[in-house]
């Protein structure tokens, strides 16, 4: 096995290499790919050693350009917003940009203060999936790896574990697909996350990127299933 720092995206065995991205995501539907959200929907942190300096939204849209050259992107996700942020300052701007595939946030920032409350976290990321979904999009996001720690909080891990307990059960209601990133393989990578110890660093997103790749290839193969 090769140690973790000496990986490089064409030798990290959860990397994709274009050529085989773009082959899980032969017949591709979507033309317009949108994201709204925070800093980890922006696809925000440090570059890695080996890895092309990229989040994983443009990594995504790059990928999607190769089945649909004439894709359009637009993300309007912004550092520090919560999902009532997103309700009020993203979504009617991205239900204009029409998306035929739409990334929704998780939420992480509701987490940051004293005492979470989870019953209005539920209600605003319902509220925030539902005007995602009258857009018409797919809808996709991800769980929280373990891996994201904020030491100002000794409960941290636990707030993750109910944060991704509220995004897989209001997704589930909105038909959104779920990226699972809570228990990856990767979140035992000493160099995961970025100085901060919050965004992954280029190698995760790297790795996220491939993990929504292979995802939409597996909407693709559902659908086509269904169709037969």
């Amino acid at each position: 096995m090769v140690p973790h720092s000496d990986l490089t995206e064409a030798t990290d065995p959860y990397c994709l290499s274009p050529g085989g991205a773009g082959g899980l995501l032969a017949g591709a539907p979507w033309r317009r790919f949108g994201v709204i959200g925070d800093s980890l929907s922006a696809g925000v942190g440090d570059p890695s050693p080996g890895y092309a300096p990229e989040g994983w939204p443009e990594r995504v849209a790059t990928t999607l350009r190769l089945v649909a050259p004439d894709l359009e992107y637009s993300n309007i996700a912004r550092v520090g917003a919560t999902t009532v942020d997103a309700l009020r300052d993203q979504v009617d701007r991205i239900r204009a940009f029409a998306p035929h595939l739409l990334h929704v946030p998780s939420g992480p920032n509701d987490l940051l203060t004293r005492t979470p409350d989870y019953p209005a976290i539920e209600r605003n990321l319902d509220r925030l999936y539902a005007q995602a979904a009258d857009t018409g999009a797919q809808l996709m996001t991800f769980t929280l790896g373990r891996a994201f720690v904020v030491p100002t909080f000794a409960d941290w891990t636990d707030r993750i574990r109910r944060l991704n307990d509220i995004v897989r059960s209001v997704a589930s209601t909105r038909g959104a697909v779920v990226v699972e990133m809570w228990d990856h393989p990767i979140n035992d990578r000493p160099n995961l996350v970025s100085a901060d110890g919050i965004h992954f660093s280029s190698s995760g997103q790297a790795v996220l990127a491939a993990e929504y790749v292979k995802s939409l290839a597996a909407l693709i193969r559902d659908h086509r299933a269904v169709s037969r």
